[in-house]
């Protein structure tokens, strides 16, 4: 595990996502759950016995960081559209709830389900397997 400072950004495994948090410093991570929404944990709870990796961030994003944990942190429930980990994470570092994670499933989710209801029609999906091949065979 490489060591961080505070106000690096910690992530680790949690399913088929990563699970993001801010370090403290003295072991003590911010991040956001379902169950407690934001708050304050060991860095041995938000691990909880994973693998830990870490994002070093500059100076000025840390400080920032660690303001608003010190600011904000207990304010906000989890909502895993408008408040997850990394929508805590990303508000901290530069003010902005994002989450990219979140993004690329949805956009997935939108990508899959468009295909799915493209090919129930059996002409459109012979339509779209003809055009892929023709693409495919232009690229050799």
């Amino acid at each position: 595990m490489s060591r961080y400072l505070p106000g690096d950004v910690l992530s680790r495994r949690k399913g088929l996502v990563m699970h993001r948090g801010i370090a403290l410093g003295d072991g003590r991570v911010l991040h956001n759950t379902p169950f407690r929404g934001e708050h304050i944990s060991s860095e041995a709870e938000f691990r909880a016995g994973q693998r830990m990796y870490v994002t070093r961030l500059d100076r000025t994003q840390r400080e920032r960081a660690l303001r608003h944990a010190e600011s904000d942190v207990g304010l906000r429930p989890y909502s895993l559209v408008s408040n997850n980990c990394e929508h805590t994470v990303s508000r901290a570092i530069g003010g902005d709830a994002e989450s990219p994670q979140l993004r690329a499933w949805v956009g997935g989710l939108a990508a899959g389900i468009t295909l799915f209801a493209l090919t129930r029609h059996a002409g459109v999906a012979a339509a779209g397997f003809a055009a892929a091949r023709t693409w495919l065979t232009s690229r050799r």
